[in-house]
């Protein structure tokens, strides 16, 4: 048995952790800049605000219907959630964590020992809810994918109070039928839409299909998803990953970069980023690729594909130390720099990666990456805090920075943050 928790509109939930007056009531979660409504929890949902549209469009509704609005509070959502991912985890001796918000467990070594599957689902809630007053719904499966359609359950059908187990045919044929093709982990909707087309509209019209014609007209995956829905395990998370092949770092800017100053030290800023995310990784850097752009809605739009506005950096050696790759960047990055553009959006990636084990070495060329060094710096910041240490090319006050106009505070990753009590 497999089994899948999710938290309950994980980024609003989270904004309600520290604050109890909140509870029960709509909160919204904004987007980079506090550009677009990216989470909304049910109360939200009823008052008629909906998920990725412009906050300044719905922003006289939310202050009209009492809808509470927050910036994204990043550094509460990664510590809350790493709570609730190290609680999960101690249910069950095998776990995967899907996201940031979803945690898979495997039954698998322990289901023998469980004498009620309900009521250790429920047992799971209360114990996150207590130890992080994070609300979670448990859904459980013979497959990964029963177990994704069983949480779906808990959260949208009536009756199952956040608990769903598939254990008999019974009910996973009475589940199946009440939920929509496009529900099911893996159909997308371009998928959705050729099924339709079908007469194949539920989980469980997906479910009778014959595999072999659901791979020959779809592909594996469907077919792995067809055996899936019918109990056979198709799916599993791997244990040993593929390294990556490439690390990005973007992001829009708060405020317009009009001047090449700034412009080198937001690539500064995420080529700081994207390093840090290679040395975590035990990779290592062959080429590097800028780009800058506008905002598409711009008189004159200028996008990643556009030429002039992107340039490649070959490194002599892989490295994934900040100091070259800042220095590497800096002299590629005029390429990219127009008098009178405004630039919106910028970023890098690390591309060509290797393993900093099995780098190839060059006799003419010798590295001149410090590795005591960024393992200092990376010390540094992971126990203080990001950016405590940094280097100078990003500027000591950017005004470019993301613009985060209603953040709430960190409640758990900074001291003046700490929440007071007053006894």
């Amino acid at each position: 048995m497999f089994a899948l928790i999710d938290a309950n509109a994980f980024y609003c939930s989270a904004e309600q952790v520290f604050r109890p007056d909140w509870r029960g009531k709509p909160i919204v979660v904004l987007s980079n800049n506090d550009g677009c409504v990216v989470a909304a929890n049910r109360q939200a949902k009823e008052a008629g605000i909906q998920k990725f549209v412009p906050y300044f469009k719905v922003k006289s509704l939310c202050e009209q219907r009492g809808v509470i609005a927050c910036s994204s509070n990043y550094a509460l959502y990664a510590d809350l959630s790493n709570k609730m991912m190290n609680i999960i985890g101690r249910f069950a001796p095998e776990q995967h964590v899907y996201s940031i918000d979803e945690s898979f467990l495997s039954f698998k070594k322990s289901y023998p020992a469980i004498p009620c599957l309900r009521t250790q689902g429920q047992l799971i809630r209360r114990t996150v809810w207590k130890e992080t007053r994070l609300p979670v719904c448990v859904g459980m499966g013979e497959t990964m994918t029963l177990a994704k359609i069983a949480n779906h359950a808990a959260k949208k059908i009536e009756g199952y109070q956040g608990v769903c187990v598939i254990d008999s045919e019974q009910e996973r044929v009475a589940i199946l039928t009440q939920l929509a093709v496009s529900d099911v982990w893996g159909i997308g909707r371009r998928l959705s839409k050729r099924l339709q087309l079908m007469q194949i509209t539920t989980a469980y019209e997906l479910a009778t299909m014959p595999p072999g014609a659901a791979r020959k007209q779809f592909g594996i995956e469907v077919e792995r998803t067809v055996r899936e829905l019918n109990g056979q395990v198709c799916k599993v998370w791997d244990e040993a990953r593929a390294d990556k092949q490439q690390i990005f770092s973007t992001r829009s800017m708060g405020q317009r970069i009009c001047d090449k100053s700034s412009l080198l030290q937001a690539l500064s800023k995420h080529v700081a980023i994207a390093a840090a995310k290679a040395r975590k990784q035990g990779l290592c850097c062959q080429t590097m690729l800028l780009f800058a752009n506008n905002s598409p809605y711009d008189d004159q739009p200028t996008g990643f594909k556009t030429t002039g506005f992107k340039t490649l950096v070959e490194l002599p050696c892989a490295t994934n130390c900040s100091i070259e790759l800042t220095k590497a960047m800096t002299q590629a990055a005029h390429k990219l720099f127009r008098e009178g553009v405004r630039y919106y959006k910028i970023g890098i990636g690390l591309l060509e990666l290797t393993s900093d084990k099995y780098c190839q070495l060059d006799l003419f060329t010798v590295s001149k990456a410090n590795l005591p060094l960024m393992q200092t710096l990376d010390g540094i910041n992971q126990r203080y805090g990001t950016d405590a240490v940094f280097l100078a090319a990003q500027g000591i006050e950017p005004k470019w920075m993301m613009r985060r106009d209603l953040l709430t505070p960190q409640y758990t990753t900074k001291w003046h943050s700490v929440p007071q009590i007053k006894c």
